[in-house]
């Protein structure tokens, strides 16, 4: 009896193997217990004495029309193939009565094969050619079936002041954090500095963790705007890209290194992007349209 067992348990990893070619992808074939394929091949090399758990498992099977998902649940007795498997065909698409009726058929053909063969991908098969009818008939609109619920997310937009921003290396970590996080906003070059980031909240976070710390002291996050959404959060950025942010130095100061920002045109710059409130909490002091310029 154990010989004909590890012959039927041999078949069974067999199918199984046949199985996953047909279903390559992650999530379409779930294992009851993910090691059950590992206790039987230890009981067939005789690692293990004592029966391994029987094999039991899933497949999500795509049906073309309509466009449903069916999963088939197979438990497999020891005996299998000399045995009959238990099979279970579900669909939230399908309402009670006609699921029942699927199951019932199904259990019908497997039961006019052939015993001793394996009848697993025959089962797979026939709810593919068959399940379109009982969706038909089915009380359970596809429409109304559940659906994933939407993901909630935190979109982040973090206002930055630094008493200045020269340094290269500098910029190129403040660029280099945006991409990676796929932020964006803008860096604004020279005296006073200002950083805008925008995104998921998680990724200005670190954002400003990475650029805050070891040493740059003179930095300070001076608002923060965050905002609830469900799904894409494109349509809360306000900027398209992480800009280089660069206006002309007031005065003529040369090659020096210390030269202020013209704030007149920063200020513009906020209104194209609907921000010119964010003057105000940067600065201390109410924005000037242009042609009356404010100066650091």
């Amino acid at each position: 009896m154990a010989v004909t067992i590890k012959e039927c348990l041999q078949l069974q990893l067999l199918e199984m193997e046949m199985l996953f070619s047909m279903f390559p992808n992650k999530g379409e074939i779930s294992l009851q217990d993910k090691n059950a394929l590992s206790y039987v091949q230890m009981y067939l090399k005789n690692i293990k004495e004592g029966l391994p758990p029987q094999i039991e498992y899933s497949i999500s099977v795509d049906i073309d029309e309509p466009k449903v998902k069916v999963d088939l649940h197979v438990s497999l007795p020891h005996s299998y193939p000399h045995s009959a498997p238990q099979l279970f065909a579900r669909s939230n698409a399908l309402d009670r009565q006609n699921q029942l009726q699927l199951n019932k058929h199904l259990t019908s053909h497997i039961s006019s094969l052939d015993l001793d063969e394996l009848c697993v991908c025959a089962a797979v098969q026939w709810v593919r050619d068959n399940s379109a009818s009982y969706f038909q008939n089915s009380n359970v609109s596809f429409e109304t079936a559940p659906k994933e619920k939407a993901v909630k997310i935190t979109f982040h937009r973090m206002w930055i002041y630094s008493h200045h921003i020269y340094r290269q290396e500098l910029k190129k970590k403040i660029f280099d954090c945006a991409k990676q996080l796929n932020l964006t906003g803008f860096c604004l070059t020279g005296k006073p500095g200002i950083i805008c980031v925008e995104g998921l909240k998680k990724n200005c976070e670190e954002f400003w963790h990475v650029i805050k710390y070891p040493n740059w002291k003179h930095i300070s996050c001076k608002h923060v705007e965050s905002m609830e959404t469900e799904g894409n959060e494109d349509k809360l950025h306000l900027f398209r890209t992480f800009e280089d942010l660069q206006f002309q130095a007031h005065g003529d100061y040369g090659l020096r290194n210390d030269y202020h920002m013209d704030l007149g045109q920063f200020l513009e710059f906020l209104k194209q992007h609907q921000s010119e409130h964010i003057f105000q909490i940067l600065f201390g002091v109410e924005g000037k349209h242009s042609d009356n310029q404010v100066h650091d």
